[in-house]
């Protein structure tokens, strides 16, 4: 894998737009002076007011008292620095604030500086010993250098806190998506890049204080014939209407697909394909305040590895769920030519079982599942001779033990294929009873599995609405009390008020329309 970026030495029209534009977005660093003095207030504004640290300007905010700092903190959750005196309202006020924010607030960023003007009220050692405090200075010995330097330390500390803080973040997001990315839900891929996108920006500290929106930049990945962006940060983030993304976007793809770099790529941007057996599956971008160092570079190259493998392994999951969704489509097929009185009784089945699956509880995407391998139920009548499946009269008792075989057939034509464990599940087990006595087994509603619960009361709501050959069929509200009759003997009482709730709602409505359209046509 190659990564690219621009170099410090091109052409310096490159960095033109990249001067004070961009420099007004870097946040300043909060500094809150917490004091009852006036002067106080005004002589730290004075001695900090050309005060700067990684670029970043201070923004001072002032309480008089501790219950004032209560109402800032309240109001500001960035604050870097707190300078508190001990004493106030009263003589422990800056110490009891202190206790509040660690202890009440749970906040441990926020570096604390206690400065004291009556040191003998709030002993040095006792407050270092006793209270989570960072520095400790007598107001007498603080001279404008001296403030500098504590408010510098403090704010490199503050920073670096926050660059562990959104590393751990970032690895945290990574850790969650990734189980769901293996899980093909879509919506995870672009929670799996977003997480990437803060690792990285965590670790190579190019947010300065973890404040992403220092940072542009985004992460794509090539679909077929285009280009998809999976998460993206700071004005980058949104690409719909943004000119700017546009222009990157085709710049950037320029760069991996044809090794092209346009000089008009911001200084010190960087581009790192993810490459998987020599093959470009997208990029990550990202454009920095600052210049990314050698060891940044490689830490990138190795999260853009891992998205790389991670992607990969998502499209051959993605390439096996498609071969089992046509296999369930082809085999779901062949059972509809074989038996075509019944028209599109399959795919309404499949409609059917997956709204009912979610009303009794289940998820999206076990209902998903659920409604897929329905289309199955019925795949062992291909091999029951056209006589006894197509005919337009009652079947006579030998003729319906024939039939009756269709749900062993269906489950040995489908258990040779793990893949289709739920859909044989289905087959065998659609006729049996749940009070027992069903075929082909008998067994009963402990041993029943949900899926075929499901599926036994749908089968049977669609052939009683159906037209067949044989009859005409039936309204709706005469197929439910023909459904209630038999809850908790054939059916599964559940199942059976579950679809009654949807019809009611008008859940069933499209597949009732397409069931009428296909009696008219």
């Amino acid at each position: 894998m190659k990564l690219i970026r621009t170099s410090n030495h091109e052409d310096q029209s490159r960095s033109s737009d990249k001067s004070d534009g961009n420099k007004s977005r870097l946040a300043p660093w909060k500094v809150l002076v917490v004091d009852d003095e006036p002067d106080i207030h005004m002589l730290t504004r004075l001695n900090l007011r050309d005060f700067s640290f990684a670029n970043r300007p201070l923004e001072i905010l002032s309480a008089n008292s501790a219950a004032e700092a209560k109402q800032v903190l309240a109001a500001h959750d960035d604050i870097a620095v707190a300078l508190v005196d001990v004493v106030m309202e009263t003589d422990d006020a800056g110490l009891l604030l202190v206790s509040y924010l660690r202890n009440e607030l749970k906040n441990n960023m926020i570096r604390v500086i206690i400065r004291t003007g009556q040191p003998g009220v709030a002993p040095e050692r006792f407050v270092i010993d006793n209270f989570d405090i960072d520095d400790y200075k007598d107001k007498t010995e603080l001279t404008v250098q001296k403030l500098y330097t504590a408010v510098r330390s403090a704010l490199k500390s503050y920073r670096d806190l926050k660059s562990i803080e959104l590393n751990r973040v970032g690895l945290e997001n990574i850790l969650a998506a990734t189980p769901d990315l293996f899980r093909m839900q879509s919506e995870t891929l672009e929670e799996f890049f977003r997480g990437v996108l803060t690792q990285i920006i965590a670790l190579c500290n190019l947010g300065s204080s973890g404040l992403i929106t220092t940072v542009d930049g985004f992460v794509t990945t090539f679909e077929e014939n285009e280009i998809r962006v999976q998460a993206g940060t700071g004005d980058l983030a949104q690409p719909k209407n943004n000119a700017r993304f546009d222009a990157v976007l085709k710049m950037c793809s320029e760069v991996v697909l044809h090794h092209i770099t346009p000089p008009q790529l911001r200084q010190e941007s960087v581009v790192v394909p993810l490459v998987a057996n020599d093959q470009p599956l997208g990029f990550i971008y990202l454009e920095s305040e600052f210049p990314i160092s050698e060891l940044d570079r490689k830490l990138i190259m190795i999260f853009a590895n891992q998205c790389a493998a991670a992607l990969q392994n998502l499209r051959l999951h993605i390439s096996l769920e498609e071969s089992y969704k046509h296999a369930i489509d082809m085999l779901a097929l062949v059972a509809e030519y074989k038996d075509r009185t019944t028209g599109s009784h399959i795919n309404r089945i499949a409609g059917y079982s997956r709204l009912l699956a979610v009303e009794m509880g289940m998820t999206n995407e076990v209902a998903e599942k659920i409604g897929m391998a329905s289309r199955l139920h019925d795949v062992g009548k291909v091999a029951i001779p056209d006589s006894v499946l197509c005919k337009p009269g009652p079947l006579t008792e030998e003729e319906f033990e024939l039939m009756k075989k269709h749900t062993e057939i269906g489950a040995v034509i489908l258990e040779r294929d793990p893949a289709m464990a739920l859909a044989r599940e289905i087959a065998l087990n659609h006729h049996e009873r749940f009070s027992g006595g069903g075929y082909p087994s008998g067994i009963q509603a402990e041993q029943l599995p949900l899926s075929s619960r499901i599926v036994s009361v749908v089968d049977v709501f669609d052939a009683l609405v159906s037209r067949r050959p044989y009859k005409t069929g039936w309204s709706v509200e005469r197929a439910l009390e023909e459904l209630r009759n038999e809850s908790g003997k054939r059916f599964d009482p559940n199942a059976v008020a579950g679809l009654e709730q949807l019809y009611r709602r008008g859940a069933l409505d499209a597949l009732l329309a397409q069931c009428a359209q296909e009696a008219i046509g």
